[in-house]
């Protein structure tokens, strides 16, 4: 068993960087109750086989290792919306989890998702959903954003009782509102607390 502290993985792909600064209000909120928030993002998959990116990223979370998911007290897991479901560079880094499905490695252990839409009806609720679907395999205890969480009942955008999300717009990005901002860090002080509760007792 490892005795380093515990931590809360946010992992997370982000192609305009709306989901990336989701990531970074749902740290806020597990960093509320004392525990890291290791935020890691994953590369783009590309179809061009004669070139690869750098090993580390030029900017912004560096990039998720298996290491970093095995160890993890929790797990947010975000990504934009594509067609209803993750975005392929997250789904390319989880279908290669089979050793740790294999081992029960993430089992017991609670997560949730988060993501980010073009459009106000652009499959916010399907994305959360379809992205829950992995953590199950892995026997992952799913966390969501109850409605005792005011910020749900005043959001004009984004926010859902399954995970926190965001209205970009299909144009110019819209930055997070101040509700997106509240169900996000909400989220994560109640993801990390779960971990808390969940984890290794002394």
């Amino acid at each position: 068993m490892s005795s380093s502290p515990p931590y809360v993985l946010v992992l997370y792909y982000s192609r305009s960087g709306q989901t990336a600064e989701m990531a970074s209000q749902i740290g806020r909120g597990i960093a509320r109750c004392g525990i890291e928030a290791r935020l890691r993002t994953v590369p783009p998959v590309s179809p061009d086989t004669d070139s690869s990116l750098p090993a580390v990223p030029n900017n912004g979370a560096p990039y998720a290792t298996k290491t970093d998911l095995a160890g993890c007290a929790g797990l947010a897991l975000g990504s934009p919306t594509r067609f209803g479901n993750m975005a392929a560079p997250l789904k390319h880094f989880l279908d290669g989890t089979g050793d740790l499905w294999l081992s029960g490695a993430l089992s017991g252990k609670p997560a949730g998702a988060f993501t980010s839409t073009g459009s106000l009806h652009g499959g916010q609720e399907t994305t959360l959903l379809t992205m829950m679907l992995p953590l199950l395999h892995h026997g992952m205890v799913l966390c969501g954003v109850p409605y005792t969480e005011k910020a749900l009942h005043e959001t004009r955008g984004g926010g859902t009782p399954y995970g926190p999300s965001h209205w970009a717009g299909s144009e110019e990005q819209q930055p997070l509102s101040d509700p997106e901002k509240t169900i996000c860090q909400s989220f994560g002080e109640r993801l990390a607390t779960l971990a808390l509760k969940l984890g290794p007792q002394d």
